[in-house]
């Protein structure tokens, strides 16, 4: 192979080298909260670049979702109009897949662009090296499955973002800054000067939230999370307490709200009714695993114990699979699993009765329900970049499985509390998953 240089057609600019400094002196774990247009992803690829090189084997650029890595980083041109592709040297490269957005180096090096949005997928690869780009917007759950990879191959991470109030991105910069083998940096168009003033203005005057300016060019964590649609509920049930230990209470039934996922994953949120409070104390989510799955969830580990009231699913389930000719709630109930079914209501109506309940809920804080709690934070609307306004529709990523299977809950409780005799919410011990 002919000589090569890397980085290539490409110099960091002065507030870029202290990362590259660091990753070049060894360091495996870097969190650069860095402002738009500051050069993360750029940046990002010409360290892979290098490392292409210096050491052969998997390396990879997560993105929240799969279709927005491939509209960035593979087709994506940087300011100076140039493919972020072209920053690898040609003279490394030996093959090109466009559809599995994959780079192969002469070197035995691979680049591929992947997605957050399905964690599952990403086990069983090997990668030793990692671009996190808009970390605050993937799936947590992703950096869970890839930490111990990384531990037991000695490969590096790079957690590129810009803030999404303080969410699991604000809470791992906190912990980075505590461990002294991590580099972190926080900066805003005040410490790059690459973006000026004038083009921030011009931001403001096309429509832009001030929310959305300090938080995209200012780095403000403090910033609301423009677009969500329970972010200031969520912020009043914190301020409230309702955020906090509420375990499950062996006196009072446990009902269940179902998102049933096909091609994506399933959640089952675990809630008990204790006058009109509405006690989130369990959530499960999984992918790629039967109805039978599910319904053994019920019944094993600390949910045995759980005395069950309703189950609730959404219409769909009665809609058949062409495969076997019966719908999935035949197919539940054939399994022991009589299930309620919630009638259907657009999106728009589904929220606003998540709305209407969110002054009751109490949100029990553990390692089950991390991952609900805050996608209630994150669920937001999709931003229209060139309109420079909201769409009437939720923004679909890792958070809309857990808040549609939310909406099922505010859709249960306010079928239950239209019923002329409401349900009795405390537990009869001799009940079985069978149901009423």
């Amino acid at each position: 192979m002919p000589k090569v240089k890397v980085p290539c057609d490409w110099t960091p600019r002065e507030y870029q080298l202290p990362l590259f400094q660091y990753l070049e002196s060894g360091g495996k774990r870097a969190i650069c909260v860095w402002h738009r247009r500051a050069g993360k992803d750029l940046t990002g690829i010409n360290w892979i670049a290098v490392c292409s090189i210096m050491r052969p084997g998997l390396y990879w650029h997560l993105f929240p979702t799969y279709n927005q890595g491939r509209k960035i980083a593979w087709e994506g041109m940087t300011k100076a109009g140039r493919k972020f592709l072209d920053h690898f040297p040609k003279e490394n490269i030996s093959a090109i897949n466009n559809t599995e957005m994959r780079v192969t180096f002469k070197t035995g090096s691979i680049y591929q662009v992947v997605g957050s949005d399905n964690p599952d997928r990403l086990v069983g690869a090997n990668p030793v090296g990692i671009i996190l780009s808009e970390y605050a917007l993937q799936d947590p759950r992703a950096w869970d499955y890839i930490r111990p990879i990384l531990l037991e191959n000695e490969g590096w991470a790079v957690f590129i973002y810009t803030p999404r109030g303080r969410n699991h991105g604000y809470t791992l910069l906190n912990h980075a800054k505590k461990n002294p083998k991590w580099f972190t940096q926080v900066l805003s168009v005040n410490d790059t000067m690459a973006v000026k003033e004038e083009a921030i203005d011009e931001e403001r005057m096309a429509g832009m939230p001030e929310e959305l300016i300090q938080q995209e060019f200012f780095c403000s964590f403090d910033a609301a999370l423009v677009g969500a649609y329970y972010g200031n509920h969520m912020s009043h049930a914190l301020d409230t307490g309702r955020i906090g230990l509420f375990p499950y209470d062996s006196q009072l039934m446990v009902n269940t709200a179902w998102d049933l996922g096909v091609g994506d994953q399933t959640v089952i949120l675990f809630y008990q009714m204790h006058g009109l409070q509405i006690r989130i104390i369990d959530c499960y989510s999984n992918s790629g695993e039967g109805l039978s799955h599910y319904i053994n969830v019920l019944e094993t580990g600390h949910r045995a114990q759980y005395v069950y009231g309703n189950h609730y699913a959404p219409h769909d389930i009665k809609v058949k699979d062409l495969s076997t000719g019966r719908t999935r709630l035949e197919t539940a109930q054939s399994l022991g699993l009589r299930f309620r079914v919630v009638p259907k209501v657009s999106i728009e109506d589904g929220i606003e009765a998540v709305r209407s309940i969110m002054s009751r809920i109490y949100w029990n804080e553990d390692k089950n329900t991390e991952h609900l709690i805050e996608a209630a934070r994150q669920y937001r609307k999709e931003w229209d970049d060139k309109k420079r306004c909201f769409n009437d529709r939720p923004y679909h990523d890792w958070t809309s499985d857990f808040m549609d299977a939310l909406r099922y809950l505010a859709l249960s409780v306010k079928r239950e509390s239209q019923r002329r005799e409401p349900l009795p919410t405390h537990a009869v011990h001799e009940y079985n998953i069978i149901g009423l």
